[in-house]
């Protein structure tokens, strides 16, 4: 199969190669998937880096979103050969990769290889922060920052679904228009210095139900939240993790609650499909479509260039490169 294989931490991205590996033997419980589409994400680029808090030991394959088609699978199994399937896995920079099969999901009904692949880490993060830990209610205000992200397009769809009114953040025109197609109400540059008191204006001096913050903004965020609103504390894009006083939270009535995805099937294993189940419906509904980023990549070459892309945010939504079927044969 053809990869981005590893045998020492790198520099940045653009220092992947392609190369020919041999191909991935899937355990009695593992499915083997031919890779269609992989997404990349911010924990990939610090991963090759070897400063994420999941580093496989060397040598490796980098990637873990993908979508594909079951080319084995286990005994039993619910995915028969043929499926198209969804999933993260260790190794998704590659043609082949082996998955277990509560890391899938069938691709949904109608979508493409591109719009599956970037779903499995954006949405159910999301659709847990806003549905489970903030406990969403019609008619309230969400502010989203980083709007334009993976994650917050989710989330602008999401809280919309569920009947609130968005206002995004976004630090680009091209950005916030990006918001407004998905469907924020209401737009705002957290790069200008009184974007606090355009949100206060917005809400009428009452401040927003609910900040979805994937970026570290939790202390500006306090100075436009609610009596009794919820900051969710998604991750820190922008690199730096906040202290926050105790005080501005108690005077407030606010809850800073965190979400972490990731751990909930190790937790609360009962959550995922419920999770999973709300997205769906979501989609069933048309209220909720992919968030893939426009711009076109194809091939495992193409994948330093997306990363370099998400990396210096050029991109918007979720990046996903094209794998197409004949790569698996292509000559280097």
């Amino acid at each position: 199969m053809r990869a981005l294989h590893l045998t020492t931490l790198l520099p940045g991205p653009s220092a992947l190669q392609v190369t020919t590996q041999p191909d991935p033997i899937p355990s009695k419980n593992e499915y083997l998937i031919s890779i269609r589409a992989s997404a990349a994400n911010f924990f990939d680029l610090l991963q090759i880096r070897g400063k994420y808090q999941h580093q496989p030991k060397l040598p490796w394959i980098a990637g873990s979103e993908f979508s594909g088609v079951v080319i084995s699978a286990p005994s039993g199994g619910k995915y028969p050969v043929g499926t198209k399937v969804f999933g993260a896995a260790q190794g998704a920079f590659a043609t082949k990769v082996c998955a277990r099969e509560e890391t899938l999901l069938p691709v949904p009904e109608g979508w493409g290889f591109k719009e599956a692949a970037g779903l499995f880490v954006t949405a159910p993060t999301s659709y847990a922060a806003l549905v489970t830990r903030a406990q969403l209610k019609k008619g309230e205000t969400v502010l989203v920052h980083a709007g334009a992200g993976g994650v917050g397009l989710a989330a602008i769809q999401i809280a919309k679904a569920y009947g609130a009114r968005v206002i995004a953040s976004a630090g680009s025109e091209e950005k916030r228009g990006i918001c407004k197609e998905f469907g924020a109400d209401e737009v705002v540059d957290y790069r200008e210095k009184e974007w606090v008191k355009v949100v206060m204006k917005l809400t009428g001096g009452k401040g927003v139900d609910v900040v979805y913050d994937p970026v570290g903004m939790v202390n500006q965020s306090l100075s436009c939240t609610a009596w009794n609103g919820r900051i969710l504390v998604v991750g820190f894009a922008g690199g730096k993790i906040e202290e926050v006083k105790a005080n501005r939270v108690l005077l407030k009535n606010v809850s800073v609650v965190g979400i972490h995805w990731g751990m909930y099937a190790k937790n609360e294993p009962e959550m995922v499909p419920i999770t999973w189940k709300g997205i769906f419906d979501l989609i069933k509904q048309g209220k909720f479509r992919g968030t893939v980023f426009s711009g076109q990549y194809t091939g495992l070459k193409e994948m330093a260039r997306a990363l370099e892309d998400l990396e210096t945010r050029k991109t918007w939504g979720k990046v996903v490169v094209d794998v197409p079927e004949e790569e698996e044969k292509a000559r280097l």
